[in-house]
């Protein structure tokens, strides 16, 4: 373990590439991942984790730039023949990817823990950061619409985010245990900073602050916990965010994501072009350019994110 020590909070494609740049600046065993398991769910009899393949492709250079989420150099003769016998094709999974749902199933099925899976398989792709589910208990978002309460990935992919949302439910969480070791990091001495990655704050982060012990872990922690937005200029980058929050009666602002994680905050990292709501926030805030196009733009927000949390003192959390 690095004498550095940092903790990022991260989703899906929006968060990986924050904790991307994180990883590229720090010294090997400095990074802390934990990463959203709310949207895990069992599809073709396979045990999937979408937010945190994305995460270990993200890090050990393997992901899909094209789709967003996969692996890179992607084939699919595994789902024209699975379409060819009539079987379910919403959910697409590529042959390379599909290696390590059945890995992942079959470990599952022997005994063996979420986050130790995750472990062998990040050392096994070289990646230096370390990373863990939330949880090794089952926790699954699910989304209220009007045509019913949807499981997350039948309201993101196989209905493509259409339903208008009315609410949002987070089922095992107020049971769930929060992964030791990310519990641990969060009470490092040397722990420099916590860090909300630019994810969907309901859908990718919530899962994990319903879980009792993270939000009381966070409010403990000794060291500035700092968010960086995942909305510019009123919208998302990818994804429902800003969609979710119009339809929950929420402005599609940087404001209401600081507001929604409230007291958990010392800092909050907006982009340039909304600027003008710095006065707004009662926090400290640190404006830059948030968009990250290239693996440079992902290291420089890392950078700036960290020195931002450096200058903060633990003032949130109590």
């Amino acid at each position: 373990m690095s004498e550095r020590s940092v903790v990022a909070l991260s989703g899906g494609v929006g968060g990986a590439k924050l904790v991307l740049g994180l990883d590229r600046i720090l010294p090997p065993g400095a990074l802390t991942v934990i990463v959203n398991t709310g949207d895990d769910f069992e599809h073709l009899g396979l045990a999937i984790s979408p937010d945190i393949d994305t995460t270990l492709y993200t890090l050990a250079g393997l992901a899909n730039a094209q789709l967003g989420w996969g692996r890179a150099d992607e084939t699919w003769s595994f789902m024209a023949a699975l379409e060819e016998l009539g079987g379910e094709v919403w959910f697409r999974l590529g042959d390379k990817d599909l290696a390590l749902h059945i890995e992942r199933t079959r470990r599952r099925a022997a005994g063996q823990a979420l986050s130790r899976i995750v472990a062998d398989v990040a050392a096994r792709l070289g990646i230096g950061s370390r990373v863990l589910p939330m949880t090794d208990d089952p926790v699954r978002t699910r989304v209220r619409t009007a045509q019913g309460v949807l499981d997350f990935q039948h309201y993101f992919v196989r209905e493509r985010c259409a339903p208008a949302v009315s609410g949002i439910e987070y089922h095992g969480a107020e049971r769930a245990r929060a992964t030791p070791a990310g519990l641990a990091a969060l009470a490092e001495a040397q722990l420099e900073c916590v860090i909300l990655c630019p994810s969907n704050p309901y859908l990718s982060l919530e899962p994990l602050l319903a879980i009792p012990a993270w939000r009381e872990g966070l409010l403990a922690c000794p060291a500035p916990v700092v968010a960086v937005s995942p909305i510019i200029g009123g919208e998302a980058v990818k994804g429902p965010t800003a969609k979710i929050m119009r339809e929950l009666g929420l402005a599609s602002s940087a404001l209401t994501v600081a507001r929604h994680y409230g007291q958990l905050l010392d800092g909050f990292v907006l982009d340039e072009a909304d600027a003008a709501l710095a006065p707004q926030l009662q926090l400290p805030v640190h404006v830059t350019r948030t968009l990250m196009r290239t693996e440079e733009d992902k290291r420089l927000l890392a950078r700036e994110t960290l020195a931002f949390a450096a200058s903060l003192r633990r003032t949130g959390g109590g």
